[in-house]
């Protein structure tokens, strides 16, 4: 049990470097362009959260044997900050304060997590507080790119969706999934396994729409803005017979 646990904690933290370093072809398109374009940084702010957290939780003094979790999650945190702060500069001016507002969050929930550990809570308690903390957030992180999703489903194009990222996902879910069961560690187990059937998701939704010609992204943009302020008949009347095809 415990080679088959170090095993898969090794394969996990091989998968989620992979995951970490998968937006990188994305990030390249960013900085040549000048502009995070329909991309979102949604998924980016979540999982430095995610890092931060998983990171505090995997230390020897918060959750015994879980330090290949620490060790990961604290290279995770540098690689998802730096793309934050790439979104910060290059977005456009509103999705530019929404992400500022999101990385403010982020680590002021971080700084209160660490905070309550240290200074009001001991053994047990402490590892019980970090682990529902990183669940939660890890839960978060594995459903923030649903917004993807569904622009792929309305878009029928997969452009804005990486089929690495989601690839990645579904092996790092599914990697600290088996890691936590094995450990049996709820909050190991229980938010990886609900990244896993996400990152099945995604993949399925690739494998549909990766040959459909999709929806021109200057239509898709339009629906996106007139879906945001709760008002679709602008686009509806652009489309004959008020289809949306």
């Amino acid at each position: 049990m415990d080679v088959a646990h170090l095993v898969f904690g090794i394969f996990g933290n091989a998968s989620a470097l992979f995951l970490f370093l998968a937006p990188v072809i994305t990030f390249k398109r960013i900085i040549i362009n000048k502009s995070t374009e329909k991309f979102s940084g949604i998924p980016y702010v979540m999982t430095l959260l995610n890092c931060l957290l998983s990171a505090w939780y995997g230390l020897p003094f918060v959750s015994p044997h879980n330090i290949l979790v620490s060790a990961v999650n604290g290279a995770g945190a540098v690689i998802e900050t730096i793309y934050v702060l790439i979104f910060i500069i290059l977005a456009p001016k509103k999705e530019k304060g929404r992400i500022l507002g999101l990385f403010t969050f982020v680590l002021s929930v971080f700084s209160a997590v660490v905070f309550v550990s240290l200074f009001a809570l001991h053994d047990n308690s402490r590892k019980l507080f970090c682990g529902f903390a990183a669940a939660i957030f890890s839960i978060i992180m594995y459903g923030s790119p649903l917004s993807i999703m569904r622009l792929v489903i309305r878009t029928k194009s997969v452009e804005f969706m990486p089929f690495f990222l989601s690839l990645f996902v579904l092996l790092c879910g599914t990697s600290w999934f088996i890691f936590g069961v094995l450990g049996r560690d709820l909050f190991v187990a229980v938010p990886n396994g609900v990244g896993s059937a996400l990152g099945a998701m995604q993949l399925i939704l690739y494998f549909i729409y990766r040959n459909k010609k999709g929806v021109p992204m200057k239509q898709a943009s339009t629906e996106e803005e007139s879906m945001e302020m709760g008002d679709t008949k602008p686009y509806q009347e652009k489309q004959p017979n008020g289809t949306q095809g």
